[in-house]
């Protein structure tokens, strides 16, 4: 039974006479695209994680609840074909300085006139949507985190490939040049 040669994962850092300048900047490159993966991905994905998750908290701290009475029957279908079962209608509510508001807002479908709701407002006072649930926005924070460390690490391995196709280029072309210099001594050719 013979032995499995064993693989050293920094072959591309020993000492080689056959190892040419391109070899070299393709290790580094390697490392490089490696770094930017890992590091890179992880980084930008919290970054984006915790940039949805500061928006959900500053949703939270500009928009507060307030009742509502709709002024007219919300339809009782939706016609948008979301997966939201709210339709928009309008309301009456009175803001905390006691002035009357009218305006439209996302309502139950099939509701009636007279009927309350809870509508959400802005810091100004204007009408706006709810805040993004805690699990919604888990789970926004968690894809947007997710795409943002897969678009670093996308980028990282194109740029890598890339510069890898340019380095193989150029030792494509200095085999050619010196096979153009040796090739003749092997097959018996005059250039």
């Amino acid at each position: 039974m013979s032995a499995r040669p064993r693989r050293d994962p920094l072959w591309r850092w020993r000492r080689n006479p056959l190892r040419r300048r391109e070899d070299r900047v393709e290790a580094w490159i390697v490392l490089a695209v490696w770094v930017l993966v890992t590091l890179g991905g992880a980084v930008a994905g919290v970054v984006a994680g915790q940039g949805a998750a500061d928006e959900l908290a500053r949703q939270y701290t500009e928009r507060h609840p307030t009742r509502a009475v709709l002024t007219g029957n919300a339809p009782r279908t939706a016609s948008g074909g979301g997966i939201d079962d709210r339709v928009l209608a309008p309301v009456r509510w009175t803001a905390s300085d006691g002035t009357t508001h009218r305006g439209r807002a996302r309502v139950p479908v099939g509701d009636k006139a007279g009927d309350r709701v809870v509508v959400w407002l802005d810091a100004r006072g204007a009408l706006t949507r709810e805040p993004t649930g805690p699990v919604e926005a888990g789970f926004e924070a968690a894809l947007l985190g997710a795409a943002a460390a897969l678009a670093v690490g996308g980028a990282a391995v194109g740029a890598g490939l890339t510069a890898r196709w340019c380095l193989d280029r150029r030792r494509l072309d200095a085999w050619g040049r010196e096979w153009e210099l040796v090739g003749p001594r092997w097959s018996h050719r005059t250039p």
